[in-house]
This record gives C-alpha cells, structure tokens and sequence, in this order.
C-alpha cells in the first residue's frame, strides 16, 4: 500500500483517527483529514510499538494499528489455518502464558500452532475443554490465576540455554546474511557524488558477500537472503520466512541509514523488543556485541542499540540483529564506507562479535581483543 501521510483524506484517514483515540492518542477522532495532530499521534504510537518513526502509515504501520484495536478479552481467538489471527490481544495472551510457565513461544502477536498449544495444556490443567482456543470460560480462568514463573521470561531462559549447550565453536553453526533492500527499483539510499552513485543496496551487498566469506572460513554455514541483483524486492515477513526455513543459529541484516542532514553519522544495531520493555535477551546481546565491536574497531560514532517490532526481527524464530552501519548521506561516514579496507574493518568486527556470542559469559573477552585471523588459523588446525 502508498503510505498515508500528512494531507490526506477519506475514509482510511477516518479510520486511522478512529483508532488512535480508541488508543487515547488522539482527542479528536472526527475529520477526515491527516493533519499535524494526527501525524503526532501516529508518532507516539510507533514510538510505543517499537516501530520506525516517520509519521507516516505504511504496510507495517497499518497492521500494528489494525491488531491494536483488540484487547484481550474483547474477541474469541483461535487457531486459524492458513489466514492467523494477530493482533495485541494475541500478544497479550502469548505473554500471559509464557508468565504461567506454558511454551507460547516468542511473543509474536500471532495465533499459531504453538500458541494454541499452551492455551490447550492450560486449559486442560484448570479443568476445561483442552481445544486451544481462547473464549469467555478460558479467559475467567486466566483472570482467576496470577503468574507461576519466577527470575526471567520462561522462553528467554530456554533461548539463552539452547545458546549456551550448543558450545564455542563456529564450526557446523548455521547464519543468515541479509543484506538490505535489492531488487526492482528497491536501492534504498541513494547518494550522488560526482560522476559516480553509492546505493545502500549495492554496499550492504559487498559488506554481505565479505562477512560471507569471512563466516565460511571460519567454519559456519552461511546463506544470503538475496543476491547482487535480483529480480524482485523482499519484504522483512519473507526475509524471516526464508532464514526460518533454513533453521538459521542467527540472523545479521545490514543496512545503511540516510537524513536530510548531513551531520547525521554513526552506527546502530536494533533487535527485538516492545515499548512494554519485554525483549530477548539472546537477540539483545548480539546487538551490543556488533554495537560495540564496530564502534571500538571503527571509531564510528555510537548510536547505540534500540528495541523495535519490525518483522524482520519479530518473526524470525533465531536471535536476529538489523545493523545500520552508518549514514550514506553523512560525508564522513560515506568517505569511510566506500573504502573497501573500512568494509573490512566492519566484517571483521561483525566476525567478533559471532565469535563472542558463542562464548560462555565468564569467558568472554574485552571489546576489541579478538583476533579473527586467529579462528581461521584454528579450523586449519583442526582440518
């Protein structure tokens, strides 16, 4: 769908208002018009829901802004095949079950199989009708009952466990390289300079192609979501489906960021987590890995790490991080990435931080130690 933004009009705009004062956002539901306040309602709610702030109602807008017209209680849910429902009440049940102890899996605010699973275990411990759906008698239930699990989220214990029984070595580990945007008119940021053209696409892409390189040598099996020039773009709910289906150990997507000022600079790294404070905690450590490893390795200014619902993280059943590795629009951030020994610097910073990840925490490293030269030398070793 074209976003809807400021100075639109008609029945979708009427919508959108509708709902944002339903979320109390908005105090005027009225008019039909997209105008200043709306544009700020549609601000906070992204703001709140961890989603890129533009003020403006995309695909992934729009469908955060449709689930949260629900509230759990409020509608019947169940599992539906092949259309799911979602929506915040899904996502309120699933943190519900996973606060009683019951394996909902990740947070998604999607229906699925694995949802309805806990809510039948549930029902069938409390005395009710085990058929996974969640109604007036399922939720008098969970109204009767408080919480069971004590010291952490049960499905980021059992992630962080998973992490740590699968050991140190790269070697046999699976990882999913997404490079951003590609395909058809999908560049994303493109800078002019002189003669020539930098897109995003085009440098994610070597960035991708090098850190592949550097990944397989090290003993991993590596996939890209995408090659150098394809046919069609992809959105972030493929990208997840496609490193789903190969049972990645991880997902790393990179991208470059672009402003209307040019004094925009540095590097951030984004993983899961809501406006509620609710995150994983695996995800969240890769992200301050690759955060800190590239900006001691680079000397690129740190934008830090940020919580965000984008699809591309939500959906993902691995830990997954989306890095930004600077403004294509800054001069000094664009000088340094269109020099291929910089690329290099960030790959092998990106490498340490894989490499870290797998360590157990009371034998992690300084930032910046590692020496990746020194996990190819071991494979050979062990070859």
């Amino acid at each position: 769908m074209r976003s809807i933004r400021r100075g639109d009009t008609g029945p979708a705009v009427s919508e959108i208002r509708s709902i944002l004062a339903g979320l109390e956002l908005l105090a005027d539901p009225e008019p039909d018009l997209f105008d200043e306040a709306l544009e700020n309602a549609v601000r906070a709610f992204q703001q709140s829901r961890g989603l890129g702030v533009d003020g403006m109602v995309g695909d992934e807008t729009w469908r955060a802004l449709d689930g949260a017209r629900w509230r759990l209680g409020s509608r019947s849910l169940f599992h539906s095949v092949p259309d799911a429902l979602t929506g915040e009440d899904v996502r309120a049940l699933q943190e519900r079950m996973l606060e009683m102890g019951y394996d909902a899996g990740r947070p998604d605010s999607i229906y699925g199989a694995r949802t309805a699973r806990a809510v039948a275990q549930f029902q069938r411990e409390v005395g009710l009708t085990p058929d996974g759906s969640c109604g007036p008698q399922t939720m008098k239930a969970l109204r009767r009952l408080g919480r069971k699990v004590v010291g952490g989220r049960p499905q980021w214990l059992r992630e962080a466990e998973a992490f740590r029984q699968s050991g140190p070595n790269l070697v046999g580990k699976t990882i999913v390289i997404d490079p951003g945007h590609g395909g058809g008119d999908d560049t994303g940021v493109v800078v002019p300079d002189g003669p020539l053209r930098w897109t995003e696409a085009d440098l994610v892409f070597d960035l991708a192609a090098r850190l592949e390189g550097r990944l397989a040598a090290a003993g991993m099996r590596v996939h890209l979501t995408r090659g150098p020039q394809p046919a069609e773009p992809m959105s972030g709910a493929e990208r997840a489906t496609l490193a789903n289906s190969l049972g990645a150990d991880l997902l790393i997507s990179l991208h470059l960021d672009g402003h209307p000022s040019a004094a925009a600079e540095g590097v951030a790294t984004y993983h899961y987590g809501t406006g509620s404070g609710l995150s994983s905690t695996v995800g969240e450590r890769l992200a301050n890995l690759v955060q800190r490893e590239i900006v001691v390795r680079t000397g690129m200014h740190d934008c830090r790490t940020h919580a965000k619902t984008w699809d591309l993280l939500r959906l993902t059943r691995m830990p997954t991080v989306r890095v930004d590795l600077g403004y294509l629009t800054s001069p000094a951030d664009r000088e340094r990435l269109i020099n291929p020994m910089f690329r290099e610097q960030i790959v092998e910073a990106i490498l340490a931080a894989v490499q870290r990840m797998y360590f157990p925490v009371e034998r992690d490293v300084p930032t910046g130690s590692i020496d990746v030269r020194q996990l190819r030398m071991a494979l050979a070793d062990r070859a």
